[in-house]
């Protein structure tokens, strides 16, 4: 009978916790920063704790790491220069300091995918369209022109199954409940914007009121786009549905990451977006 030797067992466990150190340790393929506001809607409160969570979830095994901050001061060169992707779940910078320096992060190659209300505009608003790279070049939407209520789920339709986004996305899928976004400008008419995905016809009519006019019928809504000229994606998602009619108000009725095919398309997008693939 073979004696008992301690101290190969001690180099079998040191093997293997240095393996397993090494693993946590693997410096990330890219580096990702999401601003948030996270102070006003109560809907895209929800949306922000729990963007914030799913993406830090998800982070070690698609190989990123991933950081959040409300301080909107951090949107600076020095900052901006540790991260590859900007995410803006929520709203956008308005000092004029930030927004210079985003747009120049933009434009020399940096990364960003922004979520609803971070593309809202409204002339004569807390929100105005006072930033026009952002909002028609940048983002090419312009004004925000309506919206449906209740938030409610649609159906939407892939626009160009052949883009890394929408890779082994179904032709159509049902998206969790949301708010959506009607726009000023007709993004089929600017050449430098790719739509990515668009509702279906078959979701109408879309909302359920109490107003009419918050109900659609009919009409051509994109909800997903990129503009070839950056790096960059939006998403109109990102308002969960809220009971603020009844006691306990303001109750979570949906959750927008609760979606497994929307969450892979969101997914496909930050690796399309990481440097690793660039």
């Amino acid at each position: 009978m073979n004696a008992f030797k301690p101290g190969f067992f001690i180099v079998v466990i040191s093997c293997l916790l240095f393996t397993a150190v090494q693993a946590q340790t693997k410096k990330p393929e890219f580096n990702v920063i999401a601003f948030y506001t996270g102070k006003n809607d109560k809907a895209h409160v929800s949306f922000v704790h729990e963007a914030n969570k799913w993406f830090s979830k998800i982070a070690e095994a698609n190989k990123f790491r991933y950081d959040s901050t409300s301080n909107w001061s951090n949107l600076n060169p020095v900052f901006l220069s540790k991260y590859q992707v900007v995410l803006f779940l929520d709203t956008r910078p308005e000092d004029p300091e930030q927004r210079r320096a985003f747009e120049q992060y933009m434009k020399n190659g940096g990364a960003w995918m922004g979520f609803h209300f971070s593309a809202f505009a409204l002339k004569d608003s807390a929100y105005p369209q006072n930033w026009d790279w952002y909002h028609n070049v940048f983002l090419g939407s312009g004004q925000y022109g309506s919206n449906t209520w209740r938030p409610t789920s649609a159906v939407l339709k892939v626009e160009d199954a052949k883009h890394p986004v929408t890779k082994k996305l179904p032709a159509t899928f049902k998206s969790s409940p949301n708010e959506w976004y009607r726009w000023s400008n007709d993004l089929r008419k600017n050449p430098d914007i790719k739509i990515l995905l668009a509702i279906d016809s078959s979701s109408f009519p879309l909302g359920t009121g109490p107003k009419a006019y918050e109900i659609w019928h009919e009409g051509y809504y994109p909800v997903v786009w990129s503009n070839t000229r950056y790096r960059m994606i939006y998403f109109n998602m990102g308002h969960n549905d809220m009971d603020y009619e009844h006691p306990p108000h303001n109750k979570e009725l949906s959750f927008s990451f609760a979606n497994e095919t929307q969450n892979q398309l969101i997914l496909n997008s930050l690796l399309w977006l990481g440097p690793a693939k660039k």
